[in-house]
């Protein structure tokens, strides 16, 4: 009852049309949710290759820009110390400062220090970091030439209402199927390790991003919104191959490069986050679908998770702005999820301001 209910017709499908329209015929192939059980396994072998990518060329590459990890000095071995660390907070209050102060005999500025190399110790080191970013970028740079080797010569790549012609019944073409399954079973694969990647201080916008990402794949290949899948696909990696680059040469101390590399991602991101995506690819979802058929649940459902997509671009945007003013002025030291090394030496003014503001890892990550 529940499966006849969730996959009724009028929710996926203009009034006009029903499953039954939409059987492999006439050399006519459709999308089925069966294709997509194989994301799974592919999730997993983009783990394993991961792992083997890292190893191989990663650490390497690594070791040629020069990327290394910094020798912290270790917190002295103390239970009450670790316990509180581990059971109540990372970041203890000035009272609970002095309570543990007068446990140990020891004076305030030594139990900050002591929290200090505990947290510093637990900081993923430059090396990890840039593992991460040089697994992304091979992985949208591939990806980004793959959707154009894929588009390129499709109709609907140069005029967007050719998406919506003879929509629904539109035959699933091997490129797509093949755009989809890998880019679906890669963010598949960064839910899989999220627990083990570099935490940034949006991780809970990242969880949204990568669960509304594969919600709207999923809806669209069922839904044989194919053409205007592969098209936003397309859209979110090209900047993403920017912004990794400029994570890879920012671990790796290439200052210039970093910045440079960076305005050029500001730029793109804004152009196709900002503008192509809601004026181009929102319009074309939103208004020329009217043409052909009246509103079902489909057409809202698919519209809402684009415009949650656009909410994120608009947080990320903002971040970047940040990042971009604090480049004019002098003052970009990191990104504003930057989770940075605190200073063992720090004061207590130091220690209260660095805590107030948050913590997190890296280059942003707008994807």
């Amino acid at each position: 009852m529940l499966s006849e209910w969730f996959w009724w017709d009028r929710l996926w499908l203009p009034r006009t049309v029903t499953w039954a329209d939409l059987q492999d015929s006439e050399g006519r192939v459709y999308a089925r949710v069966s294709h997509l059980y194989i994301t799974l396994p592919v999730a997993v072998l983009l783990l394993g290759l991961r792992a083997f990518y890292e190893r191989l060329i990663a650490v390497p590459l690594a070791k040629a820009l020069g990327v290394k990890d910094k020798i912290h000095k270790r917190a002295s071995h103390n239970p009450v110390l670790e316990k509180y660390y581990k059971t109540h907070s990372k970041h203890p209050t000035q009272a609970n400062i002095k309570g543990v102060c007068k446990k140990l005999g020891w004076s305030e500025r030594q139990v900050e220090r002591w929290f200090r190399r505990r947290r510093n110790q637990d900081r993923p080191g430059l090396l990890k970091k840039f593992k991460e970013a040089s697994w992304r970028f091979a992985f949208y740079l591939c990806s980004s030439f793959g959707g154009v080797l894929a588009l390129h010569d499709k109709p609907w790549f140069y005029d967007l209402r050719e998406v919506w012609a003879g929509f629904p019944k539109q035959s699933l073409l091997e490129s797509q199927y093949w755009y989809y399954i890998i880019e679906m079973s890669f963010y598949g694969s960064l839910l899989f390790s999220v627990a083990a990647d570099v935490k940034r201080k949006d991780f809970r916008e990242q969880l949204v991003h990568h669960w509304a990402t594969l919600t709207l794949l999923s809806f669209s290949w069922c839904a044989n919104y194919i053409r205007i899948g592969t098209l936003v696909m397309l859209v979110h990696d090209t900047s993403d191959v920017l912004l990794e680059s400029a994570k890879m040469f920012n671990y790796a101390g290439w200052e210039t490069t970093c910045n440079s590399i960076f305005v050029v991602f500001a730029l793109v991101f804004m152009v196709t986050r900002l503008i192509i995506f809601p004026f181009w690819l929102i319009h074309c979802t939103w208004v020329y679908p009217l043409d052909q058929f009246e509103p079902f649940f489909g057409y809202y459902f698919f519209n809402v998770m684009l415009v949650v997509l656009l909410l994120l671009h608009v947080f990320w945007a903002s971040l970047i702005l940040r990042m971009v003013k604090k480049f004019i002025f002098g003052k970009l030291k990191g990104d504003e999820r930057s989770d940075e090394e605190e200073d063992e030496e720090g004061s207590e003014e130091d220690y209260t301001h660095t805590y107030s503001n948050g913590s997190g890892n890296g280059l942003s990550n707008g994807h």
